[in-house]
């Protein structure tokens, strides 16, 4: 009696009239193979629809086609935003991703992380800001031997393993457009301390004041923590002053929709009595009203490409992805 069931990798080679060895070495596309045999196995593969067993090929492979996702930023929609991202990224592939949190200001942090990669053997990882400006993590990825790709608003390493959004730059630009509507009195809710992208972000914003011989008194600053309540707060300290800001730049977006709460709990109408641009073009600029002006640059499928990148060929053939400067305006919170 005919045994039923999936097909099998015995059944690929016995029809394709080749090793199963050789049929292992279709599936992980080794170079080692002639064309026509691999069109012969690939063409078996699809008829029969036969799929490769994962853990089968983690074990043969000695890693598994996992993605890891290393972050620790109290800054949960622009974590969504990256494992979105990513996740489209990896649509098709045989890749999946798995997320891991972790306290950057536990001592037991790089003990954490060395046994998550030792045990998942992943395939590699992603490293978001802000624990990605952690150096000693880095060298850890490098220790264990799995690939890893440092996302941040600055360069922090080699170009191999990092994706740079250029926040600076992204700020100036958002900061000259509210400068080029004739806004002279405005206002900066800046990220928490400790945070390179909190920094950028700032140095961003003064270097547009200065170039326009504007100053920034310390009195139009005030601190967030990238939370839509820490926003509310920073905005209701702002629109206290007198005379209050035409114009408020919050360096997220979650900040600056609180900007928005605030402002209507006082009867402020945005944008004809006060603009507000916002950071990261996240899905919260659209769903609010109005619609928020935000700026920001896309970085999950850079992520992704990158982290392939590293696997694909040697280190004097590999395609460096650019950095991630391109500024996005979506016009709403500020009048034109």
């Amino acid at each position: 009696m005919r045994k039923t069931g999936l097909p099998t990798i015995n059944d690929v080679a016995r029809i394709a009239g080749v090793s199963k060895k050789t049929v292992s070495r279709v599936i992980n596309r080794s170079p080692l193979l002639n064309e026509e045999t691999r069109e012969r196995v690939e063409k078996v593969i699809r008829e029969l629809g036969y799929v490769p067993n994962p853990q089968a090929r983690a074990l043969a492979l000695r890693r598994n086609f996992l993605v890891g996702l290393i972050h620790d930023n109290p800054n949960a929609q622009m974590v969504l935003n990256m494992q979105q991202g990513i996740l489209e990224a990896l649509q098709g592939t045989e890749f999946e991703m798995v997320v891991r949190p972790v306290d950057r200001n536990s001592a037991a942090m790089l003990d954490d992380v060395r046994v998550f990669l030792e045990r998942q053997r992943l395939f590699g990882v992603v490293i978001l800001p802000p624990i990605s400006e952690n150096d000693a993590l880095a060298r850890l990825c490098d220790e264990v031997g799995c690939r890893y790709v440092r996302m941040g608003s600055a360069q922090l390493d080699d170009a191999d393993h990092m994706v740079a959004s250029n926040d600076r730059e992204a700020v100036r630009e958002a900061t000259d457009h509210l400068i080029q509507q004739g806004h002279k009195l405005i206002g900066l809710i800046e990220g928490p301390d400790g945070f390179r992208s909190a920094r950028e972000r700032r140095q961003g914003f003064e270097d547009a004041l200065q170039a326009a011989g504007l100053t920034l008194p310390r009195s139009l600053i005030a601190q967030g923590n990238y939370t839509f309540e820490t926003g509310v707060t920073a905005a209701n300290r702002l629109l206290d002053l007198s005379p209050r800001p035409t114009a408020i730049f919050a360096s997220n977006d979650e900040m600056a929709a609180g900007i928005v709460f605030a402002a209507r709990e006082r009867g402020i109408v945005i944008p004809d009595e006060l603009s507000v641009i916002g950071f990261d073009d996240t899905p919260i600029a659209a769903h609010i009203w109005p619609p928020l002006t935000t700026t920001g640059t896309g970085t999950g499928l850079t992520l992704w490409r990158k982290l392939r990148t590293l696997s694909q060929a040697p280190r004097s053939n590999r395609s460096l992805w650019p950095a991630c400067g391109t500024t996005v305006m979506v016009f709403g919170s500020e009048a034109a």
